[in-house]
């Protein structure tokens, strides 16, 4: 029987012992998850700060196209005529014509010399205003080509401006994709960190109940290997003693025997005098008259009787 509480005792301090490692191991695990977890999200944090922004790689260009648009203009839409020169020539025609006249008044030469004279003089100034009418000509064609080329370029920078804003708009939404997929992708790496993390703990608490479980179930069977074995049964090692109760003759009162027990022993009916032992009539042995090996000494002195040794039953009546 020795042997058996013994093995017993070793169980249930087995069990309790590797309950208690686990669990504690379990929580280590549990903090060891959240700090991990922690220490992730810290992470993600001081990358996704200093993160390059996404810009728009197709940037405006208008201000450069407003700034050409500016630059354009007709070069030919204020050509002079160049009179200088024709000037010139009339008044060096009327100077050589006076000189001329002059020379014929002085020699006395006919008037019809002086006429071809005038005559000459007036044709040399209806070139000069014909070469004039061929500038002023010219320049109109030259100023018609110039604003039709100015149209052209025009029209040429309205394409371009509508295909820079084209162009943005494309970057846009390149943009915005690109820092569409950035937050995705992180929402994606967090969820399963945080997932990974849930589990990591999950873990760690089922580690922790099934710890505790295996010391409940240790336990367990070690206190029904010691119920099986009798340890608590009536006599048995484990098994709870009865409490003596006091039989001291000298603490009754009233005594009268009323017979005897099979084996002989005589059977009383008393009342105590310390009403704090019982109150009213009871049946019983006197201390003095059984075997000593069923009276015990209380610590004040009086016997006190372990009637579960004797074939007599203690009682009120």
């Amino acid at each position: 029987m020795a042997g058996v509480i013994v093995a017993a005792g070793i169980g249930v301090l087995g069990s309790v012992a590797g309950g208690l490692i686990g669990g504690k191991a379990a929580k280590k695990a549990a903090r060891a998850a959240a700090a991990e977890k922690a220490r992730l999200d810290r992470q993600i944090s001081d990358f996704e700060a200093g993160r390059q922004a996404v810009v728009n790689p197709y940037s405006s260009n208008s201000a450069m196209i407003d700034d050409l648009r500016g630059e354009l203009s007709n070069p030919f839409a204020n050509l002079g005529v160049a009179t200088s020169a024709a000037e010139i020539q009339m008044e060096q025609t009327d100077i050589a014509l006076a000189n001329t006249l002059d020379t014929l008044q002085a020699t006395g030469a006919s008037a019809g010399g002086a006429t071809a004279l005038a005559q000459a003089a007036k044709q040399s100034k209806k070139e000069v205003s014909a070469n004039i009418e061929q500038q002023e000509a010219a320049n109109e064609k030259m100023a018609a080509q110039g604003e039709q080329a100015l149209q052209a370029k025009q029209m040429q920078l309205t394409q371009m401006e509508m295909s820079e804003e084209a162009r943005v708009q494309s970057g846009d939404m390149f943009a915005f994709q690109q820092q569409e997929n950035r937050d995705m992708a992180t929402l994606d790496r967090l969820s399963g960190q945080q997932s990974q993390a849930r589990q990591d703990i999950a873990n760690a608490n089922m580690a922790g109940a099934q710890a505790t479980a295996g010391m409940i179930s240790g336990i367990t069977s070690s206190v029904g290997g010691l119920m099986s074995s009798g340890a608590f049964a009536e006599g048995g090692s484990l098994a709870p003693k009865p409490k003596p109760d006091p039989s001291d003759r000298r603490l009754k009162t009233d005594i009268l025997k009323t017979g005897e027990s099979p084996s002989g022993l005589n059977i009383y009916s008393f009342e105590y005098i310390d009403k704090s032992f019982g109150e009213g009539t009871y049946s019983g042995v006197m201390s003095d008259e059984i075997p000593k090996e069923a009276v015990t000494k209380g610590n004040d002195g009086f016997d006190r009787v372990d009637y579960s040794q004797l074939d007599v039953e203690f009682k009120k009546i």
